[in-house]
């Protein structure tokens, strides 16, 4: 894998570490395929029993790369046919499948969170099974501030978390918490001073269990807290006509020159 995303595997336990820390672990589009890449070889990994995710440079991840809104501006009916039409096979996106890849592992993913998980961030964030913050984390569904929803698979996840209104309030305002609110919102799992430490005591503890019961475990329960998987569908569906809109350029702009936006 590039050294933009650093995996070591020791035992049973995975480490994945997005390295970007001039950029704050921001992600581009190469990072998304690469993210990709990384969570469908850790699939073949036979006696891999937990994965933990974090950034480098004591930030998790910033959300996207700003510079990505200008490399699709070229190509935008080519990005809005890839949102709508996702490989043959796969119910995610281009812009999912990041995110998905996480949560169609068998074994259990915890988060170490550090410094921020804005956007995407967030998003990938809160595919992992579990989410160990420092007391000093933040947290924000950002998109908005971009003019976009949410189109990372978010409603494979969110909805288990949060009721609607505090999820609609979230989505809207991408307002950003603390981790003490995130903890309150049921957004994050725990705080810890050191959560990479955390996180690796905790991948330790269930790779200690029986595989076969942290495996049955994980599907239990994201079965019976299931989400329709319809969700990535219909955030697809209101993520195209969005992205690369005059109103969603108008927001990346005025996000960019730090000024009130002027929609139409």
């Amino acid at each position: 894998m590039s050294a933009r995303i650093i995996t070591t595997v020791s035992g049973h336990i995975a480490e994945v570490q997005i390295n970007r820390p001039e950029k704050k672990n921001a992600l581009d589009l190469a990072l998304f395929e690469e993210l990709v890449a990384t969570g469908e070889a850790l699939k073949t990994e036979p006696d891999l029993r937990a994965v933990i995710l974090t950034g480098s440079g004591g930030t998790f991840c910033a959300g996207i790369d700003t510079s990505t809104f200008m490399q699709m501006a070229g190509k935008i009916d080519q990005i809005r046919h890839d949102i709508l039409n996702p490989p043959a096979g796969q119910n995610a996106n281009m812009f999912q499948k990041p995110v998905t890849v996480w949560q169609e592992l068998q074994v259990p993913v915890i988060a170490a969170i550090e410094g921020v998980a804005f956007g995407a961030g967030m998003q990938l964030a809160l595919a992992a099974d579990f989410r160990i913050a420092a007391p000093d984390a933040r947290f924000s569904i950002m998109e908005s501030r971009w003019g976009l929803i949410p189109d990372m698979g978010l409603t494979q996840s969110l909805p288990a978390l949060l009721p609607a209104d505090r999820a609609k309030e979230l989505i809207m305002t991408g307002r950003v918490l603390d981790a003490a609110e995130a903890l309150s919102l049921n957004l994050i799992t725990r705080i810890e001073t050191a959560p990479l430490d955390a996180a690796r005591a905790l991948a330790q503890s269930l790779a200690e269990k029986s595989p076969d019961v942290i495996r049955a475990s994980k599907r239990l329960v994201n079965e019976c807290w299931a989400v329709n998987a319809d969700g990535l569908k219909l955030e697809a569906e209101l993520h195209a006509p969005i992205i690369g809109s005059q109103n969603q350029i108008e927001a990346v702009m005025a996000a960019m020159q730090k000024r009130p936006a002027k929609f139409k």
